[in-house]
């Protein structure tokens, strides 16, 4: 079965980790999914970006290889690949999101017509996919 839901980066982080920091709907959602025996997708531009967390004075709480190991092996996380689908709807987005990141996870979002879980209020205002906040 297909996911219904993406959740962006930092989401899936604080899913794995940190659940106390989702809004209230996001776990709701996310733990209706697991209860269902539904999978959750991560767009592939996350595990970038979760790799670039790991730099500077954003440091993940847990090792890089840990939070790599359950998204391999976690049967709730579904990785969704960057295709060339998902390239072009990067394109037409055009600047309306100013950050790469951003753009990947938004147009997965939209090919694959999936509602994201995001805190992201550059992402939530933009309007460009449903969101669950």
């Amino acid at each position: 079965m297909n996911p219904r839901f993406l959740l962006d980066t930092h989401v899936v982080v604080r899913w794995l980790y940190e659940p106390k920091k989702l809004s209230r709907e996001q776990r709701v959602v996310i733990e209706d999914a697991e209860r269902r025996g539904e999978s959750v997708g991560v767009s592939a531009m996350s595990l970038l970006e979760i790799a670039l967390l790991n730099e500077g004075r954003k440091r993940l709480s847990v090792r890089l290889d840990q939070v790599f190991h359950e998204l391999d092996t976690n049967p709730a996380l579904r990785i969704i690949p960057i295709t060339t689908g998902v390239a072009y709807e990067v394109a037409a987005l055009g600047d309306s999101l100013r950050d790469p990141g951003d753009r990947v996870i938004v147009a997965t979002a939209r090919v694959h017509r999936l509602r994201l879980l995001t805190a992201d209020q550059r992402i939530i205002e933009s309007r460009l996919v449903p969101v669950i906040e």
